[in-house]
């Protein structure tokens, strides 16, 4: 037997190597595999010396040849491959032990140049890798040093490895170049902003298997992009607390999601991935009341995202109720002393709380049989395009939170509407499939006195009952997209109940 060894990720390899070679298995190797191996004292054939012809062209070619891929594709229960094998002159490899080009660790690093990043493209490696998964009823492939233990152990045990531990290693093998090409054709593609492609390749590592999903009986698992942005939720470091849940994890995401609106110290509460307070003050511990009084009822059992480092005082108000997941940017030791008290707690760090997703991130949704990809949803609204509509101009006051109300409005889902007042939320009328329901529901459950509240719309009334609702509840100000044909009603209505209203001209569903 002969076993084709060539590894960027040198991870276990000597010892592969050496009890390949204490089985009578004759060692293939090329460029820096061979000499590590060689200088601890591994019997080594060159690939030159397989192939007749010189590595060349910086190691670029050394591998591209039929010595090599004859080697490997040759059935071996085909008489005319075999005696075709022999008549060239050429042998079988039966185990390739191969490893890529490190191009993702090389787009990782900073500053790293389009050049670089190309000449880490692998092409004898990947080329290789399918050979030999290909012929895996004839041949061993190997693309993670993970699996070097159950080859060698299978080999000694019986002496040859079985069908269904080959199968599952070319499996991996055509998952793992499916993956570094994706990787490569994403790269490049971001590189000069490119359209997405007719043939859409995605590519995630995966984090963790989950539990299970949403529901007990659901199997799942979470995933991370190659290359996820420093503010993004897989960069957080689980302080303490048991295993984050499938739930866990889409709620704080969107808890996060919201709280990157804000620059000013915020908390944003979310319950079942809709915010169900959010609250801005002076500093952290005063935004954590307001979000907490927003909805007293709701939080409980829900997830704090907050921007700025969770000190004493506010983990003290935190541990007053049940918090599934706290996270935020920092927290003192204090703070850390009183949450870890409640043992069922979830305490996340996040540096980059604070950075917003990269403009080319992609909000894709799973629907039966194919996808759908959109751009991500990422500003607010222009300044220079907001219309006051009416004849009564919002105060200063109204303004701040009507642009408050729009911000959390944006991450509630649709039908939704937001009653905010003084920088607080004080009534969220989420997912409704009538707009003069959710903003019924809205204040409804208001858990403050609505007078002088303002009001923000994910989209635009389709009738003036909302202004209408709106005016009974004592709501001065209302801010939402326009673009209905029954704007001029919904303007009309306003002016004669005195409630100031602007336009955006930009919608924010939700779904």
């Amino acid at each position: 037997m002969r076993a084709l060894i060539s590894v960027s990720d040198k991870t276990g390899i000597l010892e592969f190597a050496q009890e390949l070679s204490g089985l009578g298995i004759t060692i293939i190797s090329t460029g820096g595999t061979a000499t590590r191996l060689r200088d601890n004292g591994v019997d080594v054939v060159g690939i030159s010396d397989v192939t007749g012809f010189p590595e060349c062209l910086d190691g670029r070619v050394k591998t591209l040849h039929p010595a090599v891929h004859g080697g490997i594709l040759a059935m071996r229960d085909k008489a005319e491959h075999m005696q075709q094998l022999s008549d060239l002159n050429i042998d079988t490899i039966d185990i390739v032990a191969i490893n890529l080009y490190p191009f993702k660790e090389t787009i990782l690093k900073p500053g790293v140049t389009l050049e670089e990043a190309i000449e880490n493209i692998d092409i004898g490696g990947p080329t290789m890798l399918r050979s030999a998964a290909k012929n895996h009823k004839d041949v061993v492939v190997i693309c993670d040093p993970k699996d070097y233990g159950k080859v060698i152990a299978e080999l000694k045990e019986s002496g040859s490895v079985s069908y269904a531990t080959k199968y599952k290693l070319a499996l991996k093998v055509f998952q793992h170049t499916a993956a570094y090409d994706a990787m490569i054709s994403d790269y490049l593609r971001k590189e000069i902003n490119d359209e997405l492609p007719e043939n859409l390749t995605l590519t995630f590592e995966r984090v963790q298997e989950l539990r299970y999903g949403e529901n007990p009986h659901q199997k799942a698992y979470y995933y991370k992009e190659v290359k996820p942005y420093p503010g993004s939720l897989v960069h957080a470091a689980q302080l303490h607390g048991k295993e984050l849940s499938f739930n866990n994890i889409n709620d704080t995401n969107g808890a996060l999601a919201a709280l990157k609106e804000f620059q000013e110290p915020t908390v944003v509460a979310v319950k079942h991935a809709n915010p169900c307070g959010v609250g801005t003050g002076y500093d952290i511990y005063d935004a954590y009341c307001k979000a907490y009084k927003a909805d007293p009822v709701s939080i409980y059992g829900g997830i704090v995202a907050a921007n700025r480092p969770i000190d004493e005082m506010t983990a003290a108000e935190i541990n007053k109720i049940f918090i599934e997941i706290v996270i935020a940017p920092d927290f003192t030791e204090e703070a850390i002393k009183i949450l870890t008290e409640k043992k069922n707690i979830r305490l996340l760090k996040l540096d980059g709380i604070l950075e917003k997703a990269p403009a080319d991130e992609l909000d894709i949704k799973k629907v039966s049989g194919g996808l759908l990809v959109q751009e991500s949803d990422s500003g607010l609204y222009e300044k220079d395009e907001l219309k006051i509509v009416t004849d009564r101009i919002p105060t200063e006051r109204e303004m701040e939170d009507l642009t408050f109300a729009m911000k959390v409005v944006k991450h509630i889902k649709s039908n939704g509407i937001v009653l905010a007042k003084d920088g607080k939320t004080i009534g969220i009328g989420p997912g409704q499939v009538s707009r003069i329901w959710a903003v019924e529901n809205s204040i409804r459950q208001a858990t403050d006195s609505t007078e002088g509240a303002v009001l923000a719309s994910d989209a635009f009334f389709p009738f003036d009952d909302c202004v209408t609702a709106a005016a009974k509840a004592g709501i001065s100000a209302i801010i939402q997209p326009g673009g209905s044909i029954h704007d001029e009603e919904s303007i009309k209505k306003a002016n004669e109940l005195g409630i100031a209203m602007v336009f955006t001209g930009v919608r924010h569903f939700k779904h």
